[in-house]
């Protein structure tokens, strides 16, 4: 389902537009979304960004330009989700804080991995699959793990 509200750059391209779940995003110019992805109300998707198949892509996201993210990426953006407040009442919207995300342009992020809220990671970083990114992550910084550790540098890795 794609919702009204979901603004669309030139050339974006959806594979399967009825497999996929988007409202309230915004996908910049000749980016494509794989099947059975969701992407959230806020969320921003900049230009000639690549989105696999399974990825969530929650609120409070934002991706820059020339972004690969792979099959099955999390990302997360409550530290301390719940389903009760301590009343018991079920929680609403209003009851948590969001917590943003920033991907820099040129990053990869491997299938599977879990990014968590609050994050920054810098451009052109390459994120390992099945990684859980629990720290900022230095631009061209290459990690991988759980929970992610440096271990290289992609202009290193280049030559």
């Amino acid at each position: 389902m794609i919702t009204p509200d979901v603004k669309l750059g030139k050339n974006v391209v959806i594979h399967h537009p009825d497999l996929v779940n988007l409202y309230g995003c915004q996908i910049d110019d000749e980016s494509r979304i794989g099947t059975f992805v969701e992407i959230q109300k806020g969320s921003v998707i900049g230009k000639r960004c690549k989105i696999q198949s399974h990825t969530f892509i929650c609120e409070g996201v934002t991706i820059e330009d020339g972004v690969f993210v792979g099959h099955g990426v999390m990302f997360i953006n409550d530290l301390y989700p719940r389903a009760l407040n301590e009343d018991g009442s079920m929680q609403t919207e209003k009851d948590w804080v969001l917590i943003r995300t920033k991907i820099g342009a040129g990053v990869t992020i491997g299938s599977n991995a879990t990014i968590l809220g609050g994050i920054k990671i810098g451009k052109g970083a390459l994120i390992g699959a099945g990684a859980v990114v629990t720290k900022n992550v230095p631009d061209y910084a290459i990690v991988a793990g759980v929970p992610a550790k440096t271990i290289g540098d992609v202009r290193k890795k280049r030559k």
